[in-house]
């Protein structure tokens, strides 16, 4: 089992998961439980001395603004959030270290000891968009075990959607062209298996990691390198050897050289028939119009053209006249194509006046100044649309919920009373943003910089 974040063992893999624990084989599902921030402990013993710790409250995530020039945000990583809210664990490892590191006294291990995740979690579900302000997530219960769901949220949340919003904005320039994420070895080792299924929640068809292919059961490509042409005595020997072992409808890497000259090579050891072929640097525009008259003049007609080399969601647009059938795409995706994170926060917004389950809830906000004030209350989203069916504007507002406002509510429950109930397949997600992305104004899609294409209008 990889040892990531996202702790408990993905929906697709839960089958063979049940299998070992009904049968005794060993099962380890790391905790999640140190993906967190000191300050959330020692508040927490703060609050159980004074007294505090069992009041009701609701923390959001939400976040001020969008990268400069984004109009939208994507929601991904949610369903890494269930798996690591379930996971959030403290078990005799982890509190024997925190215990020898003095982080907290006795009383307050004793009670992590027993942290279980009794509340509700509300959110905008995987693939939805969001905009400055929006309620992304809400997270209820006492604020002993709220508060110290903080960071591992933020972590998958912040990374997650970041990934996704650059992947959107990638597929929107690609159009209907595949795209191959391939960012592994641009970014951490566990991180690189996030970014490829955030990935394709944004869009992305494939990806090379065979670890998210195994985790999330994304389909995985991946053929060879220059190092496999270089090995070889000629460019014949290594496209031979590939053809042999793979099949003519592999994919052949064909500017280790000389590019014309690969192509007349591929095509003579592969034939008419050969899958792809694949370049990696020069002027991808010049190239692959030369490429693919070239292809053509020699029978290949149906050959794709696959294109990679630090490509970015600009790169991509301004190949759109080329004739290109795939892009791979590395370093731009895995770092949010020069935003890396989201921004998004993690706020108390509503608290009750006393530990009695059932005291009310009044709202609580920042009122400092400097930029990072917040709304209090705890917030419903709603998302009216037009006669076509486009989104008018992101409604954000506290209390009872307009009638007209209820069949447009963004919001769904994720957990409930501790229990997961929001979990889903991860092609759910995917297909949820395709049609979300869909229901925005045209301008949504423009690469150009402007304002969120949506106004949040609070009520």
């Amino acid at each position: 089992m990889l040892d990531s974040p996202g702790g408990q063992p993905p929906h697709d893999s839960r089958q063979e998961h049940a299998r070992r624990m009904e049968t005794g084989l060993p099962v380890e599902v790391p905790s999640t439980a140190l993906f967190t921030d000191q300050y959330e402990l020692t508040m927490l013993q703060a609050a159980l001395r004074a007294g505090t710790a069992e009041r009701r409250s609701a923390f959001e995530v939400f976040t001020r603004r969008l990268p400069e020039g984004r109009r939208y945000g994507v929601v991904a990583g949610t369903g890494r959030v269930l798996d690591a809210v379930e996971n959030f664990r403290f078990d005799g490892r982890l509190l024997d270290f925190l215990r020898e590191t003095r982080v907290v006294d006795e009383p307050t291990l004793e009670r992590l000891a027993d942290y279980r995740f009794g509340g509700d979690i509300l959110g905008y579900p995987e693939g939805e968009v969001y905009f400055p302000g929006s309620p992304i997530l809400r997270v209820e219960g006492t604020f002993a075990e709220c508060v110290l769901l903080e960071t591992v949220i933020l972590s998958i949340l912040n990374h997650d959607s970041a990934v996704a919003a650059a992947a959107s904005r990638m597929a929107v320039a690609a159009a209907d062209r595949p795209l191959i994420e391939m960012g592994a070895r641009r970014t951490h080792e566990l991180g690189a298996v996030a970014a490829a299924r955030a990935a394709y929640v944004g869009g992305f068809d494939t990806t090379s990691d065979l670890a998210a292919g195994f985790r999330y059961r994304i389909p995985t490509v991946g053929t060879s390198a220059h190092a496999f042409t270089l090995l070889h005595d000629t460019e014949r020997d290594a496209f031979t050897a590939q053809v042999d072992s793979l099949g003519s409808g592999t994919t052949l890497l064909v500017d280790t050289y000389d590019v014309a000259e690969a192509v007349r090579t591929a095509v003579e050891v592969a034939g008419p028939d050969l899958g792809a072929v694949r370049i990696d640097s020069g002027d991808l525009l010049l190239v692959a119009h030369r490429v693919r008259q070239q292809l053509d003049e020699l029978g290949a007609d149906r050959t794709r053209i696959v294109v990679t080399s630090d490509l970015d969601e600009y790169a991509i647009a301004s190949l759109a006249a080329a004739p290109v059938d795939a892009y791979g795409v590395g370093t731009q995706l895995v770092t949010g194509s020069g935003h890396p994170t989201c921004s998004m926060v993690y706020k108390l917004v509503a608290r009750a006046d006393s530990d009695d389950p059932g005291a009310p809830l009044r709202p609580v906000a920042k009122r400092s100044t400097g930029g990072k004030t917040s709304i209090g209350g705890a917030k419903w989203a709603a998302r009216p649309v037009d006669a076509e069916g486009v989104a008018t504007a992101e409604i954000v507002g506290t209390g009872e919920v307009p009638p007209e406002l209820a069949e447009h509510l963004v919001q769904v429950k994720l957990v409930d009373r501790g229990t997961v109930v929001g979990r889903e397949p991860l092609d759910a997600a995917r297909e949820r943003h395709r049609a979300a992305r869909a229901r925005l104004p045209m301008s949504a899609t423009q690469l150009s910089r402007g304002e969120p294409v949506l106004p949040v209008e609070h009520v």
